[in-house]
């Protein structure tokens, strides 16, 4: 199963990641796509968004028309959170113009501490 985790990092922390991993030729076998703030990560997964990434799980490449029809909306509106969640990373184009999550599984992780 291929799992992404979306988390809260800073960029310093996720270069420190990726060094570690390209030094030890370590990579983990989960994936991580990471946010510089909370606000980010839900600016970026709203409502819709999420609603769209749990149909897109484990699907394969679908259209965006298809995407739209499984989550019964706008192709338009759907076509503009497809647009974010491709700007940020979350979604992949395939090489016919479909889009695909290529994981089975989303792991969201960040800690909120007391001011």
């Amino acid at each position: 199963m291929k799992i992404v985790t979306l988390d809260v990092r800073s960029p310093a922390e996720s270069m420190q990641d990726f060094v570690r991993a390209w030094k030890t030729g370590d990579a983990e076998e989960s994936a991580r796509i990471s946010f510089a703030t909370p606000e980010l990560l839900w600016k970026v997964l709203s409502a819709k968004r999420w609603e769209l990434l749990k149909i897109l799980c484990g699907a394969g490449p679908i259209s965006i028309r298809e995407a739209a029809r499984r989550v019964g909306r706008d192709v338009k509106a759907v076509h503009g959170d497809i647009t974010g969640l491709l700007n940020a990373g979350v979604l992949d184009r395939v090489e016919d113009g479909r889009i695909v999550f290529p994981f089975d599984a989303v792991k969201i992780e960040f800690l909120l501490e007391a001011a």
